[in-house]
Order: structure tokens, then C-alpha cells, then sequence
């Protein structure tokens, strides 16, 4: 499947355990990628009736074929849910170092599921997974709270957090990633606070690969062309 990592994480939450599946080729091709995937699998999986912030609806950190490679926007991910504010399927995208590094630890999708006793942060390095007790970083802001997991942990490895407002259940809170970088849409933070995680921070060590690496360069300097061509984006982009 070249791009993809071929692997969804999940990670049930109130029994502390976490699983690998293999990414259905098929389901790959038709729904491509992230939010595809991602709005499948709660579509599946969550009755409509789920009220977004209950143990049953499910929160998914998604990234596409191309996160992670050389192509433009390629740092993305995306936050899919029931959302808090709004009660419909949310898709909250954000940029960073987080998707990328997730599929460099060889998962295409985390699917958090149920709900913790109290909170935790899960650590992802490369094939190890744990749950951790996070009770001392709850109440701390993403500042706080990534700059406490990288004293812990180091500092290459990255994460998404949540802040007061998503601990709180308030129903506009971000994900947030690399401190300042939000997944800001329908409340995304809220579901995650609400399942008491306070944060994922992963460490991966893999590559991928494209199908036809000159055909994939190609189409990136191509993309990146039409980029610093353009009359809004201008010539902000370095050439690689």
C-alpha cells in the first residue's frame, strides 16, 4: 500500500488495552485516506443516537496517504467524531509534526474508544503502546503539558493535548498540536476530554514509500510550482 503505514491502533480506554488491525485495502481505495477511513468507521461503529460526549462515541486521529511524504500539506491529520458541538460527524484537520510522526510509527489511524477511570496519556514508540496515569498533567495548559511530556519523554517525540476547556467539556474545545497548532472544529477537544486523555505523544523511527518515487517528486514540484505561482500564496515556498 506504499504511503499508507497499513495499521490502525485502537485503543480501548476503560479496559486499558490497545490493538492493531490491518487497513483493508479496499476500504483504502474507496474512501481514501483520513477522513474517509475515519467517517466509515463512525458511521460503522457509533449509533447516530450516541450522544457525542458518552463512552460509546468514539474519537479517531486520522492521516491520509500523503501525510508524511513530500507532498504539499503533507503534515495533516485529522480529528473525526461525533462532535460536541454540533452532534453530526465532525472532521477537524490540523497541521504539524503529529501526523507525520504517527505514520512514521507505522499506524495510519488511532481509534480511542470508551472512556477512561481517570486521566491518562498514551505514548506511542514506534510498536510500543502504553496507557499512562496523567493525573499530574490534568488542569495544565498544552504549554505546560507538552513541555512536561518532553521533559518525561524527550523531545522528539510529538503531541496532541487538551487544555482546560477540553478537560471541562467545553463544546468548542481544540486538539491541540505542537503547542499552538488547533484541530479547532466542533468541539473535537471536548469528546477527548471527556474520554480523560489528556494527551498522545509519538515517537517513530519508519519511512514510507511512494509507488513510483519520480512520478510522486514530479507531482510535488509540480504542486509546489503552481504554489509560488500563485497571486495569493506568493513565493513563501522554498524549493526542494
Amino acid at each position: 500500500m506504499h504511503a499508507y503505514a497499513g495499521k490502525t491502533l485502537r485503543v480501548d480506554l476503560g479496559r486499558q488495552r490497545v490493538r492493531e488491525e490491518p487497513i483493508d485495502p479496499a476500504a483504502a481505495r474507496a474512501f481514501i485516506g483520513g477522513r474517509g477511513l475515519a467517517t466509515k468507521i463512525i458511521h460503522d461503529e457509533v449509533n447516530p443516537k450516541v450522544e457525542p460526549l458518552a463512552g460509546a462515541n468514539k474519537l479517531i486521529l486520522a492521516t491520509g496517504p500523503l501525510t508524511g511524504t513530500s507532498a504539499m500539506s503533507g503534515g495533516r491529520f485529522m480529528a473525526v467524531t461525533k462532535g460536541a458541538l454540533t452532534g453530526a460527524i465532525a472532521c477537524s484537520n490540523c497541521g504539524g509534526n503529529f501526523g507525520p510522526e504517527l505514520k512514521f510509527a507505522g499506524y495510519d489511524l488511532i481509534v480511542l474508544e470508551g472512556t477512561a477511570k481517570k486521566p491518562v496519556v498514551i505514548i506511542i514508540d514506534d510498536d510500543r503502546v502504553e496507557v499512562r496515569p496523567a493525573g499530574k498533567l490534568w488542569g495544565k495548559n498544552v504549554h505546560e503539558t507538552e513541555d512536561a511530556l518532553h521533559e518525561q519523554l524527550g523531545g522528539d517525540f510529538k503531541c496532541v493535548s487538551i487544555g482546560p476547556a477540553g478537560e471541562k467539556l467545553v463544546r468548542f474545545a481544540n486538539i491541540m498540536n505542537d503547542k499552538n497548532r488547533a484541530a479547532g472544529r466542533s468541539g473535537v477537544g471536548a469528546v477527548m476530554g471527556s474520554k480523560k486523555v489528556k494527551a498522545i505523544a509519538v515517537r517513530g523511527s519508519g519511512g514510507l514509500t511512494a509507488a513510483d518515487p519520480k512520478l510522486s517528486r514530479a507531482a510535488c514540484l509540480d504542486s509546489l510550482d503552481k504554489l509560488q505561482a500563485g497571486a495569493v500564496t506568493g513565493q513563501g515556498f522554498p524549493r526542494y
